[in-house]
């Protein structure tokens, strides 16, 4: 596995990335680059969205779980250090601006060439694809005249605008966005389908994960899905850029997900969370 990032620029497989580290002038993981303070401290924090079924969500005993959460667990797990969700506004972790508020996001962000800019990113841990939902009672073939709802700050709202690129890689692909749709924000994607369903109409449709759309469809929300999907997206580990001693941590949570993949644990986890794999490159 490479790094997907601009500032660590990696070719060819983990083992060559790991040696070609180990072979380079920078600190040792026992002293204070990110990756030693991690385990000096035993600990490690990543974002979470509580309010993101089935990725991840605060279940009956208000614990944070879900696929992502289970993810970021076996990460933690290889590297033998203690896992700490911390429920994280989308807007900043997307930012990739954190000032030291984790150490990394498994949060199905999506491998973007802006994002790239302020974030690295690992290999694709996960392939989605965004569709539209409408609400319960609206009569509608698209999205044209609609005042769509969107989750701030997320490729769904890029793609609304007509600004959204995405990495080039297996799965990626983008229909055309709609013309003359009113978009409003919120600050986490499924606030759309609980406003619907305690009764507000503020919006009339929503896009966002497909997977999300068929969890709140599965729940009893005031949610019907419409056609098919508009985009496809390479989901994968995030960090924070700006922190310069970090390409050690990036190259080791990249080579997990790889070692994860090949031991079958992302494989399992889809099956547990979405009943199909969604871990592994789509056919094109």
């Amino acid at each position: 596995m490479g790094i997907y990032s601009k500032r660590v620029a990696v070719a060819g497989s983990s083992a060559l990335l790991t040696a070609s580290l180990l072979g380079a002038p920078v600190m040792a993981q026992n002293e204070a680059d990110h990756l030693g303070r991690i385990m000096e401290k035993g600990i490690i924090v990543m974002s979470t969205d509580p309010l993101y079924p089935p990725q991840s969500f605060l279940d009956d005993e208000g614990e944070i779980v879900g696929f992502d959460l289970d993810v970021g667990a076996a990460i933690a797990e290889k590297l033998g250090v203690q896992f700490v969700p911390t429920p994280t506004p989308w807007a900043v972790v997307a930012s990739g601006r954190w000032a030291d508020r984790m150490d990394f996001s498994v949060g199905s962000m999506t491998i973007t060439p802006e994002r790239q800019e302020s974030i690295d990113f690992t290999h694709p841990y996960r392939y989605d694809t965004a569709g539209i939902a409408l609400r319960e009672g609206v009569d509608a073939e698209s999205l044209e005249g609609l005042t769509v709802c969107v989750g701030e700050a997320t490729t769904y709202f890029d793609w609304l605008n007509g600004s959204l690129t995405l990495a080039e890689g297996t799965g990626a692909f983008m229909t055309d966005p709609p013309a003359n749709v009113n978009v409003v924000t919120r600050e986490t994607d499924r606030n759309c389908a609980d406003e619907w369903a305690s009764g507000r109409a503020d919006s009339d449709a929503w896009v966002t994960s497909e997977q999300t759309i068929a969890q709140a469809v599965e729940e009893g929300l005031p949610v019907v899905p419409l056609g098919e999907a508009v985009f496809g997206e390479q989901l994968a580990g995030a960090f924070d850029n700006s922190v310069e001693d970090n390409d050690s941590l990036v190259a080791r949570v990249d080579e997990i997900v790889g070692e994860v993949r090949d031991e079958g644990v992302l494989t399992e986890l889809s099956e547990k969370w979405y009943g199909v794999d969604l871990t592994t490159p789509p056919a094109e």
